[in-house]
């Protein structure tokens, strides 16, 4: 059973939709010990940072979110999800994210046309070996919708980039945790392959 962190944050019904479609047994919860006792855990989330971080920090549930992790349970952030479990935002000045990795979510730079937000398909740059996009293939197209890039602290945990007016570490893996800046849910066949290879995973 997939757990779906619920928190209020936009974009949810979309992403439990997709997990649905692939034939994944989800749940939408904030309950701890529905989390803690979930096979795999996902944190969508659309918005902004620090408003996110209060509403986890409200329900009780980052505790739970890191508990979680140390336990190993496999663990999938999407959008705002991936910037929330890093350590900070300029989008929030003074906020401290989860934590569960190193890194800063900065503003994509002002760029001669390019618009911020970034919203619509862009091509990665897969690493090879990662297990969230196997068979997906060296250069998918996926899409995105945000004003906010990771810059993670270890080049090891970047899983994927794409080029926006910047470098964009658009996805991660670290042991366990997972997370992609672009939107499988959204991301057509190759974004339903994404969530596959989640939802198949075995914890390491």
């Amino acid at each position: 059973m997939i757990a779906i962190i619920d928190y209020d944050a936009g974009n949810i019904a979309s992403v439990l939709k997709a997990f649905e479609k692939i034939g994944a047994e989800v749940v939408l919860t904030r309950d701890p010990l529905v989390i803690l006792e979930a096979e795999k855990i996902v944190l969508p989330g659309v918005g902004a940072f620090g408003d996110a971080m209060e509403k986890l920090k409200g329900y009780g549930l980052v505790g739970p979110i890191r508990e979680a992790v140390a336990k190993n349970i496999p663990f999938l952030g999407i959008c705002l999800g991936l910037q929330l479990i890093f350590e900070s935002s300029e989008e929030s000045p003074g906020v401290e994210g989860i934590g569960l990795l190193k890194g800063k979510i900065l503003r994509i730079p002002d760029t001669e046309g390019l618009k911020i937000p970034h919203i619509g398909w862009n091509d990665l740059s897969v690493r090879k070996g990662s297990r969230l996009f196997e068979g997906v293939g060296e250069h998918p197209y996926v899409y995105f919708v945000h004003s906010y890039y990771l810059k993670a602290e270890n080049a090891g945990d970047v899983a994927a980039t794409t080029e926006y007016g910047t470098l964009i570490h658009a996805a991660v893996e670290s042991g366990n945790i997972f997370a992609t800046q672009f939107h499988p849910e959204k991301s057509g066949d190759v974004g339903l392959r994404i969530l596959e290879n989640f939802a198949a995973l075995k914890a390491l």
